[in-house]
């Protein structure tokens, strides 16, 4: 099997983008759970736009897609990107954020579904 190699560029910017402490949650949160806009803003406790801005630019390198699903737009990460074994790899050395979803569940009422 042959390994597809990213050039220098594409890795620096994943890595400038994961440099983020906000961009690097919300990537360990959308490797496990498909999350909306809303639920991102509670669990960070930041404005929409500035939730929106950080998914603007994780989108446009391709590491989240979008999914529409009747009135909401659901956020996940992209697995079939080039570099996804080196994003989970780095996020591999962090600890587990998916507490961050228990404890949204458990204090809101969120339902974006």
């Amino acid at each position: 099997m042959k390994q597809i190699v990213a050039s220098v560029d594409e890795v620096a910017t994943v890595l400038k983008l994961l440099g983020d402490k906000t961009r690097l949650t919300m990537m360990a949160l959308l490797d496990h759970h498909d999350c909306c806009v809303c639920e991102l803003v509670e669990i960070f406790q930041m404005s929409q736009p500035a939730i929106s801005q950080h998914l603007r630019k994780l989108k446009d390198a391709g590491l989240v897609k979008e999914t529409r699903k009747a009135k909401w737009i659901f956020y996940s990460m992209n697995k079939e990107h080039e570099l996804y074994s080196l994003i989970k790899n780095i996020l591999a050395h962090i600890p587990d954020q998916q507490e961050k979803l228990k404890e949204l569940k458990e204090r809101t009422k969120i339902s974006c579904e």
